[in-house]
């Protein structure tokens, strides 16, 4: 595959890449560099998590990058994710690889990392210390946004390890490019920055979308970090997303409640949905519908999505059936896994007795 096909399947990817020419020049000189995406194991996984990351994944190993699985449970435990019990934790991370099995996810290319396999490496340490000593307290409570938190929510001193720890993470497994999400911009901007400091490298950002939550967004008015956490899918807001085991009348009826105003594309988690996982994974999608309102339309790309959905051809509702049809359709494959593999099916009864803590 030449550079710039390489080059388009990772810029399918990233919403933002810092920067695209050092991913250029890295890509014409590295065959197989080394991308990562880092997880902390807290309770049932949503469509965001499950589908798009499986999604994603796929785009960059096709793009010829060797892909490593942070499963970060000592940053889950330090962020007070399901009650800081550190055992639960890594049953969620179990049960989270179990969920990834049944998505598609090319695991032949993907090599799972725990966390608690580098805590007692000395090295690791050493270089959660030369981060902590290259940047300030404030810096790091400005990063809090990573585990999902405003500067204000940031209470236990294990809170203020964790974007040291994730900084040094980069740097421990020798990563090229950081695959996460637009919500992990500030730490990732962090390493880019003490990196050559410490005599290490600059690692490449590509950045991805973070999928709406489908309730109806704060108003401008709010602060920016609000809002971009408030937009999100959240596993302490059940309303807020689509779970990978929610049954087939809780996604009808999830999506049947989304916010979705008509003619309106911008910040519409219901088209959200559409650009990100639905033609992500479907060539194209029919919306079925009565002659009274049209008739049957097959729908070839999102382009043709928008353009129909703006002029108002297309209702609300009637999208808002196909999404979930085909949101349904596409965890089948989980479900079944979760009913055939003993493993899996205890574990997901373990995660699932959890109690789920932010």
């Amino acid at each position: 595959m030449d550079t710039a096909t390489r080059l388009t399947l990772i810029k399918q990817v990233g919403e933002e890449i810092l920067t695209e020419d050092e991913l250029l020049q890295l890509l014409e000189t590295k065959e197989h560099p080394i991308a990562y995406d880092g997880f902390e194991p807290s309770g049932r996984i949503h469509i965001a998590q499950g589908i798009m990351r499986a999604i994603n994944v796929n785009k960059m190993i096709a793009a010829g990058c060797k892909f490593k699985m942070w499963v970060a449970d000592w940053h889950a435990w330090a962020n007070n994710k399901l009650g800081g019990n550190l055992e639960k934790i890594q049953n969620c991370g179990k049960y989270l690889i179990e969920v990834w099995k049944a998505t598609g996810m090319d695991l032949k290319n993907v090599e799972f990392v725990w966390a608690n396999d580098a805590i007692p490496n000395r090295d690791y340490w050493k270089k959660v210390m030369q981060v902590a000593r290259n940047t300030t307290v404030k810096r790091i409570i400005r990063c809090g946004q990573i585990m999902g938190r405003a500067e204000k929510e940031i209470l236990q001193t294990s809170q203020i390890f964790y974007p040291t720890m994730q900084c040094a993470d980069i740097f421990h497994l020798k990563i090229d490019i950081c695959q996460l999400g637009m919500d992990q911009r500030k730490v990732n901007m962090l390493a880019r920055e003490v990196g050559p400091k410490l005599g290490w490298w600059k690692p490449i950002a590509v950045h991805h979308h973070m999928l709406m939550s489908l309730e109806q967004p704060l108003p401008p008015g709010a602060s920016a970090i609000e809002r971009a956490i408030a937009m999100k899918m959240s596993k302490s807001k059940p309303t807020s997303a689509i779970f990978m085991d929610d049954s087939e009348e809780e996604i009808k009826q999830k999506i049947a409640k989304a916010y979705c105003p008509e003619k309106v594309i911008e910040e519409n988690p219901i088209i959200d949905y559409c650009k990100h996982i639905i033609f992500q994974a479907f060539k194209e999608i029919k919306i079925e519908r009565s002659a009274k309102y049209g008739g049957d339309i097959t729908i070839s790309s999102f382009d043709e999505l928008v353009k129909i959905y703006q002029s108002g051809e297309l209702f609300p509702l009637d999208l808002k059936n196909a999404v979930a049809k085909y949101i349904i359709e596409l965890l089948k494959p989980v479900k079944k896994h979760f009913i055939k593999n003993k493993k899996a099916k205890e574990l997901y009864n373990k995660v699932k007795s959890y109690e789920v803590t932010r």
